[in-house]
């Protein structure tokens, strides 16, 4: 079983519900697969969106699984809740019903068309940095870069904890 934190996010309520619940029912679907386990949970956090034109605030979460899903399996489970919860790619960054992304899977490190792991803005995104911290306030990369160091380099994002 292999240790992986997925970012969670919704700014869109949806056929799930509310962003809140948008994201309690990615969890459920998560839980229920056979190969991953749900360890852990970060709090909620109200964040302010990133992307084109004015967007409602975001939700954000990290869960911590595990799983015996090679990445790509996993990210087409992920992407498999998504469409379960209408999610529309249609403009990059634009507001969603819900985002379920590969943050970290163990150790590994990867870069193909489909997935770069550990994910690649990583470093960039307080709203998933703080959630990480929530989790573990000693992680780090694959590379030994300290989560928390790089949220201290991060830009502030406006981030409350729910």
């Amino acid at each position: 079983m292999q240790p992986v934190y997925i970012g969670l996010g919704s700014n869109l309520g949806g056929v799930m519900g509310e962003p809140v619940e948008q994201l309690e029912q990615a969890l459920k679907a998560l839980a229920s697969h056979r190969q991953i386990t749900l360890v852990s949970l970060s709090s909620n956090f109200k964040t302010k969106a990133i992307g084109p034109g004015t967007q409602p605030d975001y939700i954000n979460a990290v869960a911590l699984i595990e799983t015996q899903l090679e990445p790509l399996a996993l990210l087409d489970c992920l992407q498999f809740i998504e469409q379960q919860h209408e999610r529309e790619r249609a403009v990059r960054w634009g507001a969603r019903t819900l985002d379920l992304d590969i943050l970290m899977y163990g150790n590994l490190t990867m870069d193909t068309p489909r997935l770069t792991i550990p994910h690649p803005r990583i470093a960039e995104r307080a709203f998933v940095l703080v959630p990480l911290l929530d989790l573990n306030p000693n992680l780090s990369l694959p590379d030994d870069q300290s989560i928390a160091k790089l949220l201290a380099n991060c830009p502030e994002q406006g981030i409350f904890r729910l």
